[in-house]
């Protein structure tokens, strides 16, 4: 029989009754914490902080089965990330280099399979089809109407943002009063230059005359006949040398300016004056205002010829002169010739000087001519000025002549 065990006297000594205290070893959570060291181990590796990290020794008592002991990750610096980036956009460019390099070469060899090995078709693509280039010309047609409806676009905007704006209406009003004073002021410049290249009569063809040495009999109206210049005008004899006179009187035609020492008629030994307008106002009165607009065409040689009490006289040019208004006496000179002397204004527009055509008679025998009646012609002033055009509108305006 075996001894019994709780017996104080037996062989075998027993323990008191209590609990087994000998200390367990988590291996589990060892192993655990080995294995994140080794972690942080490597990613302090990649970031370059392998010394600064402090190393976590094992604990050795673990208060949860849940509980993770591990240090916070290190913050990447800006250096770090700088090199993050340059390592993905190399990467990139890298790729789409390659990319692009295999296309070109992929459409290079394309391109010279086509070159080398020539086919039936090949030789008709060397030139562009009759569709190919309709359809060239379509595109080249529809880019054009496109950027001109940009253009047109474009503008409409602008002009409608400009109507639109509150400035347009004073701007707009302001530009036509201006227009209508400067129309008004020198409309004459316009229309006188106009009429220098454009037949400012209507000379009859039946007026024209052929043989300047023949006599033939015309109509008892006086007349001024240009064919150069294409003018028949009426002349208006005996008036007045006055400027009041003048002017009503080349309202009808061109006047005779009659002054002493130059007061003769067509036939008559002396200086025969006429003047007329080369570009008066466009509103003043008479059908006559340029009639005389091409009179600088003349040239010394050309015929004038002038219908007077139903004969007509023949003169040939023989000065042109640009005078002053104020020259009268450039109209007065001895001579013992039939002499005519055409009068206008210079340059055209412009009242300040006075162009003097010349012209000295060759039919009839001017040696058969008789002298200019005594005492005849306008007494005329040193202050008197050669007739000219009329005042401008701003001239009338502020009470000029």
């Amino acid at each position: 029989m075996s001894p019994d065990k709780s017996s104080p006297g037996g062989d075998v000594p027993t323990a008191p009754n209590a609990v087994d205290e000998t200390p367990v070893h988590h291996t589990s959570n060892n192993t655990q914490s080995a294995a994140a060291n080794v972690i942080r181990s490597q990613i302090d590796s990649l970031y370059g902080k392998t010394d600064e990290t402090p190393q976590v020794e094992p604990t050795s008592v673990d208060p949860s089965p849940y509980h993770r002991n591990h240090n916070p990750s290190p913050t990447p610096e800006a250096d770090q990330w700088k090199e993050y980036h340059s390592a993905w956009q190399n990467y990139y460019q890298q790729y789409y280099e390659g990319y692009y390099t295999h296309q070109l070469k992929k459409e290079t060899e394309t391109s010279s399979l086509h070159e080398t090995v020539p086919t039936a078709g090949h030789y008709f693509s060397q030139q562009p089809t009759d569709l190919e280039q309709t359809e060239e010309a379509l595109s080249n047609d529809q880019a054009l109407f496109e950027l001109r409806q940009k253009l047109l676009g474009k503008v409409t905007d602008s002009a409608r943002k400009v109507r639109k704006s509150r400035h347009f209406v004073p701007i707009a009003a302001a530009i036509v009063v201006v227009l209508l004073f400067v129309f008004l002021q020198y409309n004459r410049v316009f229309v006188a230059n106009v009429k220098a290249y454009v037949s400012p009569g209507s000379i009859d063809p039946q007026n024209i005359v052929i043989d300047p040495t023949k006599d033939i009999t015309v109509s008892n109206d006086p007349r001024l006949i240009i064919p150069k210049i294409n003018v028949d005008v009426p002349v208006m004899y005996d008036v007045g040398s006055d400027y009041d006179s003048q002017m009503a009187a080349m309202e009808k035609g061109v006047a005779h300016f009659s002054i002493p020492g130059a007061s003769s008629h067509p036939g008559e030994i002396g200086n025969t004056a006429i003047a007329g307008h080369s570009s008066n106002d466009l509103f003043d009165a008479g059908d006559y205002k340029f009639i005389f607009a091409q009179l600088e065409k003349l040239a010394v040689g050309d015929s004038i010829y002038a219908n007077y009490q139903g004969k007509r006289y023949t003169y040939v040019i023989t000065n042109m002169e640009v005078v002053k208004p104020t020259e009268v006496n450039k109209l007065v000179y001895p001579t013992d010739k039939p002499m005519l002397t055409l009068i206008s204004c210079t340059p055209l527009g412009t009242a300040l000087n006075r162009l003097l055509v010349t012209a000295e008679q060759v039919s009839p025998d001017p040696s058969a001519a008789t002298a200019a009646p005594e005492g005849s012609g306008t007494a005329a002033t040193d202050t008197t000025p050669i007739p000219g055009n009329s005042p401008t509108f701003f001239e009338k305006l502020f009470g000029a002549r």
